[in-house]
């Protein structure tokens, strides 16, 4: 199991059923002997936008203003505004990172985008990124409830199939920065749920959290497949490879042909 595990929470209410996943989680590593760390966004006051007022010194060109370029040359030089630096450092020490929260218009609450936008902010990089980016050792996860059931995030529900939903969030975003990403832990309409379900519910993250680092992550394409000098598309050698799979490589691959199923939600799909 992971040694260190950094819990990134998004919820207001210490009676939520969000806080009650995270409590389950810090209980179930803490007694694999893991050193857990919970950074509660709501609690810290966590200032969710990307401005210049997260680098000290000022910027190379106010004029015309670059967040990711400042930002990654303010980290170099150790100019990152001090809440940055210290989430940065429970980031370093991490070997697991679960982000628990509530899910809000098909993707994360304000407060955790922001945390990522600023903290990840300078992993946000060209020459290091997908499987060589600079979080390649360590790995991550999704927990989130949703206000709905199942259904309505099925292939044939109106929200549209879970898998394409996250895959911005688990390729844009934690597969760029080069994390190991783990399939999601998702807690279906919990709020509407009996007493009995939402604690079963919670006893099922407990079991799989016992478990959880001899899973293998979900599957991303990895950056040797794709050619630099030809504006980072499939190699040729590679396509061919494909060419006659039913279904594409990944939700976002596809190369024109169906969906391999449930490639977000399970691992090594």
């Amino acid at each position: 199991m992971a040694k260190k595990v950094l819990i990134v929470y998004a919820h207001e209410s210490p009676a939520s059923f969000n806080a009650a996943a995270k409590d389950a989680a810090v209980a179930a590593l803490t007694a694999q002997g893991c050193t857990v760390e919970v950074s509660d966004l709501y609690a810290m006051k966590f200032k969710a936008a990307a401005t210049t007022e997260d680098i000290t010194g000022g910027v190379e060109d106010a004029e015309n203003f670059c967040y990711a370029k400042e930002i990654k040359l303010a980290s170099e030089e150790g100019r990152l505004a001090d809440d940055i630096k210290k989430e940065q450092e429970k980031l370093k020490e991490a070997d697991l990172v679960i982000f628990q929260f509530p899910m809000y218009w098909s993707s994360v609450p304000a407060i955790m985008k922001g945390w990522m936008d600023r903290v990840l902010g300078s992993a946000y990089a060209q020459e290091k990124r997908y499987s060589e980016g600079i979080f390649k050792d360590k790995k991550a996860m999704l927990s989130f409830t949703t206000d709905c059931p199942e259904s309505v995030y099925s292939d044939t529900g109106i929200s549209g199939d879970i898998n394409v939903t996250l895959w911005p969030l688990q390729n844009g975003i934690l597969n760029y920065c080069g994390f190991q990403v783990f399939a999601p832990q998702i807690f279906w309409d919990p709020a509407t749920a009996s007493p009995e379900s939402r604690s079963s519910m919670l006893e099922g993250w407990r079991t799989r959290l016992q478990n959880l680092c001899g899973e293998a992550p979900v599957y991303f394409a990895p950056l040797d497949y794709f050619d630099k000098e030809k504006g980072f598309l499939l190699k040729p050698e590679v396509k061919e490879k494909y060419a006659s799979k039913e279904c594409g490589l990944t939700v976002g691959i596809h190369m024109g042909k169906p969906l391999p199923a449930n490639s977000q939600t399970k691992a090594g799909v």
